[in-house]
């Protein structure tokens, strides 16, 4: 994309000027023609003297946030009755994040050349993925495309609030960790080291805790190094295993038998299957085509499989509780009030009852993994930086004893 200034003629003879972003001089021209322009001259602005430096780690991302004010306001302007091109116009030249601002350009140009919505959107799948594409393809064929939007926009806020809850309760106690570690660390690396010197020229016996603790920083010293290759070595291994199917299904697995934290995976993985699946039942995407995409997005291997199971046997005729209630991955309340749906009809309104009710536990339970996690990461400080403090003070309460 590349910023050009312009000039253009009205039909009554006036010249205009302006400028936008486009990705080529064609566009640019397009755009005028469509304000009923006549192009008199086009240029690329500061052309000779700009450059740009493309590093994909300084690049912005599109954000789920974006997505949610692009689909909240794209729905607005579609219910008021504005026409699809323009609507991609307005948004994307308002747009303030450069990549998505690139993205809703290409969109806008895919579509005025003969392509549906959905298939335009279909051509960025970092940015739009299935359930989107797919819901907007079923607003489309229902012209309830606005509908539709509006939902999306509400299935993407609650996700990312479910998101937030469950990064908050893993992110915390990993930080605090990784500090408490890191002052450990700095501790047996730095610290200790001129106590031990100090000790060692006042020739007296050590007490057992103190020598203990020197001998801790004397191996660290040694073999710190050592040590950071390991770790290092451990976390590569766990990721190509994650990378196998077998491992993947291993630590999926081992997670939902997690005390504390896999409770707290199966509900956020719960309540993530039920909204998307009622949200694309409700929007008429066929049931099939909807478990296909939820198995994609479940985030977990072990439910992956079971809503695979599940879509194998409605293709075969069956209902869909009947599976899930097999697998025993799924609580046995989500099963019955799916079996419920299915016999009355309102299986939309029951997953989102459900979702709802998943996301009240959600939070339940992240409330009750930080009342578990605080006083224990409080006593683990104490225990392990106090215990290290108070032995390096052992000889000192000794010798300031013996003076006595």
């Amino acid at each position: 994309m590349a910023m050009y200034a312009w000039e253009g003629m009205t039909r009554t003879g006036e010249v205009k000027k302006g400028e936008f972003e486009a990705p080529d001089e064609a566009a640019v021209v397009a755009q005028l023609r469509r304000q009923q322009l006549r192009p008199v001259n086009i240029k690329v602005k500061g052309k000779g003297m700009a450059f740009e430096i493309k590093l994909p780690f300084l690049q912005p991302k599109v954000k789920e946030k974006d997505i949610v004010v692009f689909t909240r306001q794209f729905a607005t302007m579609i219910g008021a009755g504005l026409p699809l091109v323009q609507c991609l116009d307005i948004l994307a030249e308002q747009q303030p994040n450069p990549a998505f601002k690139k993205v809703l350009y290409d969109v806008k140009e895919s579509v005025e050349s003969g392509a549906t919505f959905a298939d335009s959107l279909k051509r960025h799948p970092t940015v739009f993925d299935d359930l989107f594409v797919n819901l907007v393809a079923a607003g489309e064929v229902g012209g309830i495309l606005d509908t539709i939007l509006n939902r999306l926009a509400t299935y993407i806020e609650k996700a990312m609030k479910l998101k937030g809850k469950v990064k908050a309760a893993m992110v915390y106690p990993a930080a605090i960790m990784a500090v408490a570690i890191g002052v450990v660390v700095l501790l047996l690396w730095k610290v200790i080291p001129v106590f031990a010197k100090m000790f060692t020229d006042f020739g007296a016996a050590l007490p057992a805790a103190t020598q203990a603790v020197i001998n801790m920083s004397n191996w660290v010293g040694r073999n710190g190094i050592f040590l950071l290759i390991v770790i290092a070595g451990i976390v590569v291994a766990i990721r190509q295993i994650n990378k196998t199917e077998k491992g993947k299904l291993a630590i999926d697995s081992f997670l939902l038998k997690t005390p504390v934290f896999g409770d707290l995976i199966l509900k956020n993985a719960v309540a993530k299957f039920t909204r998307t699946l009622g949200t694309m039942i409700s929007s008429g995407v066929p049931i099939l085509d909807a478990l296909d995409i939820c198995s994609r997005t479940a985030g977990n291997r072990v439910l992956e499989i079971a809503i695979k199971e599940a879509r194998t046997s409605i293709s075969q005729g069956k209902t869909l509780a009947e599976p899930l209630g097999k697998n025993k991955v799924f609580p046995p309340m989500v099963v019955q009030m799916i079996g419920v749906g299915e016999q009355t009809g309102a299986m939309d309104n029951m997953l989102a009852k459900i979702a709802d009710f998943y996301d009240d536990e959600v939070d339940t339970a992240v409330g009750a993994l930080m009342s578990l996690l605080e006083p224990m990461i409080i006593v683990f400080l104490g225990v392990v930086i106090g215990g290290i403090v108070i032995s390096m003070y052992l000889p000192i309460f000794q010798i300031a004893g013996a003076i006595k």
